[in-house]
């Protein structure tokens, strides 16, 4: 695993590695000797303002983004969340809507949206985000309002590499079959689907899933069980790449903290656990295999430690993230742009 690169290179090294970019404004250089993922951009200038600079950069901005996955803004004046919202616009288009939820989190202002509010006690997964729906965004942005105290770093992971590591059988069976997600609403765990739809319309829900591809049944008033079958591996639609692209592992209940997911067992049957994942036939996905794509995973994780005003820029389809568990106060916030659909793939 990788880690922070200032515990890692020494002054010539750092030196050596940094190269200055466009009209001497920019200096850009990796995280650590030997990593891609991210690369690290600082001002040279003290007075340098990011949101025009970075609206004049569009197309080499997404050029490093697409070879590296992953940007870094470190050491920019950021005034708070609306220039974080300006600078998504400027680099990636206007933000999206976070639509098909699957985790609790608020509005902060506009479609900048709190990052998951799940237990600091409690990691969260690496995913790339709403790979489970028909339509995802290619670029996610994180902007870091107040750094934890400890821990609660996102990792990331070039999931091009992951893929590699990924056994061919397993590879193949995924790629033949892809995965399906199920998810059960109204049991007492996890959302309800008025949240996770945005609308206290059943009808509107019914519309939805139709519209995407999405399998729903309703058991009661309140309880709703939807399926959604999805393709594993993806091809990046600029660079052609095969990527690993799926919440396969994440939304597997042998990836839930023990103890939740005892809980959860104690009061629930198998087929009503709030969220789970099977090959897209339907069948379950082996022990073993989920182990091997979680090792595959923490084999390409690297760590930063998040400092205030820092800001991640990932492209959703060559870079996961998730979340460390922290201690303290912790704000990042998030903002996605960008929407792709599945049916655009080639």
């Amino acid at each position: 695993m990788n880690s922070d690169a200032s515990s890692l290179m020494n002054p010539a090294t750092a030196r050596r590695a940094k190269v200055i970019r466009p009209a001497n404004l920019i200096s850009t250089e990796p995280l650590a000797p030997g990593s891609k993922l991210p690369l690290v951009i600082r001002p040279c200038i003290a007075d340098l303002e990011l949101v025009p600079w970075a609206a004049s950069q569009r197309k080499f901005l997404q050029s490093l983004l697409l070879q590296h996955g992953g940007l870094l803004f470190r050491n920019f004046c950021i005034s708070g969340v609306e220039e974080f919202q300006k600078l998504i616009t400027a680099v990636s288009g206007e933000p999206l809507e976070y639509r098909e939820q699957t985790s609790p989190r608020h509005k902060v202002q506009g479609n900048i949206y709190t990052s998951t509010e799940y237990p600091p006690q409690y990691r969260i997964f690496m995913h790339n985000e709403n790979s489970y729906s028909l339509t995802w965004p290619l670029k996610i942005m994180f902007f870091c309002v107040t750094a934890p105290t400890e821990g609660g770093e996102t990792p990331i992971a070039d999931v091009r590499r992951v893929l590699t590591k990924i056994p061919e059988e397993i590879r193949a069976r995924f790629a033949q079959d892809g995965w399906m997600l199920v998810r059960n609403f109204g049991t007492g765990y996890g959302l309800s689907w008025q949240t996770a739809f945005q609308t206290e319309d059943r009808s509107q829900v019914n519309r939805y899933c139709e519209a995407n591809g999405i399998e729903f049944e309703w058991l009661s008033e309140e309880r709703l069980r939807v399926r959604q079958r999805r393709p594993a591996i993806a091809r990046h639609p600029v660079t052609g790449e095969a990527v690993w692209f799926n919440h396969a592992a994440f939304y597997h209940t042998s990836t839930l903290n023990p103890e939740v997911l005892s809980e959860m067992r104690s009061e629930l049957a198998e087929e009503d656990l709030p969220f789970n994942t099977y090959y897209g036939d339907g069948t379950a996905i082996e022990p073993e295999a989920l182990d091997i794509i979680r090792r595959a995973y923490e084999s390409e994780t690297i760590l930063f430690t998040w400092r205030e005003n820092d800001l991640l820029l990932l492209d959703n389809m060559l870079a996961a993230h998730g979340r460390s568990p922290f201690r303290g106060p912790r704000r990042i916030v998030v903002g996605m742009a960008e929407p792709f659909s599945s049916g655009n793939l080639k």
